[in-house]
């Protein structure tokens, strides 16, 4: 099974998006995979502009992770996630994994939105499915979830888990399927059925 690298988007351009003052983050493209899901359950439309605004986040926590700046990074956090992982704790975890986000380019496979979900607070939540591909053959994939409360509101970042794969349980560009099954993230749909 062949991966279609057309669609990589390198982490530097994520820091230029993150970095550039009142510069929007350019629109996903139609390859990358969206789900909507409303508060009924029922399908919703996501306007530019908070496609936009959360891929804006989402860039900025990244590539403030792959630089190292911890301080930046956890400022991203909504104020409860920060409660539940205090700073000291949090940045220690990271650093424990020196190879994360060390380099590479990350792909968003898939954005999936929700309105207003049962049991969270009210609002617009975004989760972006990522894959990133090292020099060393390695492979980092997760998801960032980030939340806003109101329209003009600002964007925190809600959740993430993200997964090493070592180059050596990847095979033609896919993990091994006994590792596929244990990683939280979203590859695609040929992918998540092929074994």
């Amino acid at each position: 099974m062949a991966i279609d690298r057309r669609r990589w988007l390198p982490l530097a351009a994520l820091g230029l998006i993150a970095s550039t003052t009142g510069a929007q983050a350019p629109p996903l493209g139609p390859e990358v995979e969206r789900v909507t899901t409303g508060a009924d359950d029922a399908a919703f439309t996501v306007a530019a502009a908070d496609e936009s605004a959360a891929m804006g986040r989402f860039a900025a926590y990244t590539m403030a992770l792959a630089k190292r700046d911890y301080a930046s990074a956890y400022a991203m956090l909504r104020l409860s996630f920060q409660a539940a992982n205090p700073r000291l704790e949090w940045e220690m975890n990271l650093r424990k994994r020196p190879t994360l986000w060390a380099d590479g380019t990350l792909r968003v496979l898939r954005v999936s939105w929700y309105a207003d979900p049962a049991g969270q607070p009210p609002g617009l939540y975004a989760a972006f499915d990522f894959r990133g591909d090292r020099k060393d053959g390695a492979m980092d994939c997760g998801y960032v979830a980030v939340h806003r409360t109101a329209p003009g509101a600002d964007w925190t970042v809600v959740r993430t888990d993200t997964s090493e794969v070592p180059g050596e349980l990847i095979e033609d560009g896919v993990p091994k399927a006994d590792v596929l099954r244990q990683l939280p993230c979203y590859l695609g749909k040929g992918i998540a059925t092929a074994f």
